[in-house]
């Protein structure tokens, strides 16, 4: 047996074949060099001729001329390659390059199925062999299936881990912020109402300055009231309407009413302006808690003073409640996060729920909330809910 049909018995494709056998496709081999770099055969050609290495390593690129390109894998010495193509008759797979200076032995695909045409042993030991080379691909391609499924289950519950871990944290964060803005909140009002409580105390004879303060005490209280059920309905993200028949000309009164010395203390105009007048139904806790919510931030957005107003009409099958200022306006950035919780951009800092639950109130009437702003030229917000007749 020459050194061809020698090299041939040691490639696993023709592992069977009797030394005669080996010796007919040894005699119509022939060898070939490549330069470190060079292409045996590209991806997508023609498959003429299989591959034995004599010398050197070889590299097999997907996609070898893209630049997401894929090292599959790297061939040495008596490794056999391209002979898939020559046997199913199908273009090439993959792109083979020589890594340095390789000598190969090659088989044209026309003698090698002259040989195999010939002879009915060589056909046979042939199916074998790609037969067993299906089947440890096959067994192959599960393993390494089972293996990244493995890694993938592994992953995923380290994912789960992390993000149980992440949603815990910023549970924790926004319950800090949370509290950390309730207690600045009711703060203020706190040492209000100690204020006005040791006004009366120290003038308990004067009878004027009690009932004022008594009146000053108790709005300060409804306003304690109004945050704590704002944080409640913020909490619990959907809102249980009490809704009645309300007059909107007292639900307009009561809002100028409680922020008659706030708007006062900047010199705001207030103008009021009842159009339409009912009947509606509402949830009137709710609603005056919006408006005030939106009334206090027109006050916040006019420090030197401005025109401050509130407006309800009639339009087609919607009662709206129109709240304008003629205040600081706003840019694009602070719209985009306007509905934000935690977000605010007054100077005078509260908890950035105001309009969330603005939002929230209005929506569980089946409204919509819209407004329109411009940078130095005010700000305008229009409720529009649902009314029967």
């Amino acid at each position: 047996m020459d050194d061809r049909a020698r090299l041939l018995a040691e490639v696993p494709f023709f592992n069977g074949l009797a030394p005669a056998d080996l010796a007919l496709i040894a005699a119509v081999a022939r060898e070939e060099s490549f330069a470190p770099g060079a292409t045996i055969f590209q991806e997508g050609e023609p498959a003429e001729r299989f591959y034995i290495i004599l010398e050197g390593t070889v590299e097999v690129w997907k996609d070898y001329g893209e630049e997401q390109r894929d090292l599959i894998a790297a061939h040495g010495v008596g490794h056999l390659f391209g002979e898939m193509a020559v046997v199913d008759d199908l273009p090439r797979s993959a792109t083979v390059v020589a890594r340095d200076a390789a000598r190969l032995l090659s088989v044209s695909r026309d003698d090698f199925r002259h040989i195999v045409a010939a002879n009915g042993a060589i056909a046979l030991s042939i199916t074998r062999s790609v037969s067993a080379m299906v089947r440890a691909s096959n067994e192959s391609f599960l393993e390494n299936l089972h293996r990244r499924n493995r890694a993938l289950l592994k992953a995923n519950r380290e994912l789960h881990r992390t993000q149980e871990r992440l949603i815990q944290a910023e549970r924790l964060s926004v319950l800090g912020k949370f509290a950390s803005l309730i207690l600045h909140d009711i703060r203020n009002p706190i040492a209000i109402l100690r204020g006005f409580a040791e006004m009366v105390q120290l003038s308990p004879g004067d009878t004027a300055l009690v009932e004022r303060n008594i009146g000053r005490i108790i709005a300060e209280a409804d306003r304690l009231n109004r945050l704590a059920s704002e944080m409640l309905d913020f909490s619990r993200g959907d809102i249980a309407l009490n809704v009645s028949i309300v007059d909107l000309q007292e639900l307009v009164g009561k809002v100028t009413g409680t922020l008659a010395e706030a708007f006062a203390a900047r010199k705001v105009e207030v103008v009021s302006r009842v159009d339409f007048n009912g009947p509606v139904v509402l949830d009137a806790d709710r609603m005056l808690r919006a408006l005030l919510n939106l009334a206090d931030n027109a006050r916040k957005a006019m420090p030197k003073g401005g025109t401050f107003t509130i407006a309800t009409a009639k339009k087609g099958r919607s009662v709206v409640f129109e709240i304008s200022d003629t205040g600081v306006g706003m840019d694009k950035d602070v719209q985009r996060r306007l509905f934000e919780p935690f977000f605010t951009h007054s100077e005078e800092a509260g908890t950035g729920l105001g309009l969330c639950v603005v939002k929230n109130v209005v929506e569980a009437h089946g409204g919509k909330l819209t407004y329109t702003s411009e940078k130095g030229q005010g700000t305008t917000f229009r409720i529009a809910v649902p009314v029967a007749g």
